[in-house]
């Protein structure tokens, strides 16, 4: 058995915004992530070095508590960075953006901590010590930049904190000595620079996150852009596959009829007396090449976009009628019987439209049958209209069930069967789609099928904005 339909086309269809961010704040976590090795490394170095020098020029149980906790807050750092690439693997996107969102404040922490040299030193320690610390801070405020920038609201979250923390040790040092004018001044200074600082850090991370950012973007676009070429690549190759296959089925399937007139015509020749019974035999033939040169015309119209579709009341029992005397010749030859079933009904269609359809999966289903019948019925149901065509034929096998609508596929053990080239489900499974129908299969190897074509409710409403395109008129598109 030959049956077929338009193998599916590729159309790239380029990834939602919120797909690509989604893909990009991954990446740029990633690069976070990877970045926190030094600026831990960096904080464990510092901390006993800044111990170490405001040791005996602060206070001792203040110094005490920001070691501490300055000593489990890089514990917990490092925890988060195992954690992190035990898992990161298997992380997509969401989880790595609900795993910084889960532990951020952790990083808040860290930043408001490092606020603690400055509360320390400032207006305390000598000016020496000072200004180490300050060069401290500031060293670790330019390595945040590095660190931080990939993810930007984790960047901002941690510089305004370190910020903060930096104002409000200069300022609580300052307030106690008010009455010390140079005192006050060189506070004052230094608050308008660290304002000054954290305006231009926040811009140096805004412009480096931009770069890490775009980067990231131009990779997700140019591997779009790959997956589409190689996808489109594939569908090519599958189209050239189709046409040779197209131009094989065709070539064994015409060959047939057309060699057989060659032969009827010569008999003709040398025979003339045998004309009525040769007649009919050439008749047959020219039948066969003309349906099968039909089929092909009808797919290429629909493929081109050059079907038109007329919506008019369509009476079903007239149409049954119609298809009942164009194909009862045809099962009486194969002592077959052929039977319609339906109540008064008047449709919404195509009538040449739906007569196609119906039409092919009534030549298709006697083709496949030896013994029994063919039933063409209508059933209504609550939300549709369901024209159903069951036969007693050789069935299809679940496995082939998909396979018989892609073009010229051919199950095996049905080779027994009348041969014809096998568009007549390729036109119905477009026709139906061209008609916002729907279409369904069922069948048993050995036992026979039953075809359904469902008319959902909204293509029986006789207004334009039902009608799968709007007008009562219309050309197929799309295929």
């Amino acid at each position: 058995m030959l049956v077929d339909t338009q193998p599916a086309t590729y159309q790239h269809v380029p990834a939602t915004p919120e797909v690509r961010d989604l893909w990009v704040n991954s990446q740029l976590i990633g690069v976070l992530m990877d970045n926190m090795g030094p600026s831990l490394l960096a904080g464990a170095l510092s901390l006993p070095v800044l111990v170490l020098l405001l040791a005996g020029h602060s206070n001792p149980i203040a110094l005490g508590v920001w070691a501490v906790l300055s000593l489990l807050v890089l514990v917990q750092r490092y925890r988060l960075i195992v954690v992190y690439r035990l898992r990161h693997d298997s992380m997509e996107g969401p989880q790595r953006m609900a795993f910084v969102e889960r532990y951020q404040w952790w990083w808040t922490v860290t930043a408001l901590l490092w606020g603690g040299p400055v509360l320390l030193s400032f207006q305390q320690a000598p000016a020496a010590i000072q200004f180490v610390c300050g060069i401290v801070a500031l060293g670790h405020a330019l390595l945040t930049l590095t660190a931080f920038n990939a993810y930007l609201p984790l960047f901002r979250r941690y510089a305004n904190a370190l910020v903060f923390s930096w104002l409000v040790g200069l300022i609580w040092n300052t307030i106690p000595l008010l009455h010390d004018r140079e005192a006050v001044q060189i506070g004052l200074v230094l608050v308008a620079l660290q304002v000054v600082f954290w305006a231009l850090l926040m811009m140096a991370g805004q412009r480096l996150h931009e770069v890490h950012r775009s980067s990231f973007e131009l990779q997700f676009s140019n591997q779009e852009l790959i997956d589409s070429l190689t996808l489109q690549t594939r569908a090519s190759l599958r189209a050239v596959a189709t046409k040779n296959r197209f131009l094989a089925s065709a070539a064994h399937d015409l060959r047939q009829p057309v060699h057989a007139l060659s032969l009827y015509a010569d008999w003709l020749a040398t025979e003339p007396e045998m004309a009525r019974d040769i007649a009919p035999r050439i008749l047959q033939s020219t039948r066969a090449i003309n349906e099968l040169f039909d089929s092909l015309f009808d797919l290429t119209r629909i493929d081109a976009g050059n079907y038109k579709v007329r919506l008019q009341h369509v009476d079903v029992r007239k149409l049954f009628a119609d298809l009942s005397l164009q194909f009862e010749p045809v099962a009486q030859g194969k002592s077959l019987r052929l039977r319609t079933h339906a109540r008064q009904t008047t449709i919404w269609s195509d009538p040449v439209v739906l007569r196609r359809i119906l039409g092919n999966l009534v030549s298709n289903a006697l083709r496949h049958t030896h013994q029994g019948g063919v039933l063409l019925a209508l059933r209504h149901r609550e939300d549709m209209l369901v024209f159903e065509v069951w036969d007693t034929g050789v069935g299809i096998a679940r496995e082939h069930q998909q396979a018989i609508f892609q073009e010229f596929f051919r199950v095996s053990q049905h080779q027994g069967t009348e041969d014809s080239l096998g568009l007549g489900l390729t036109i119905v499974s477009k026709l139906t789609s061209l008609m916002g129908y729907q279409l369904a299969l069922n069948s048993v190897a050995s036992r026979g099928s039953v075809f359904r074509v469902m008319l959902p409710d909204f293509t029986q409403r006789e207004s334009s904005e039902a009608s799968p395109s709007g007008l009562p008129e219309r050309h197929a598109s799309g295929f």
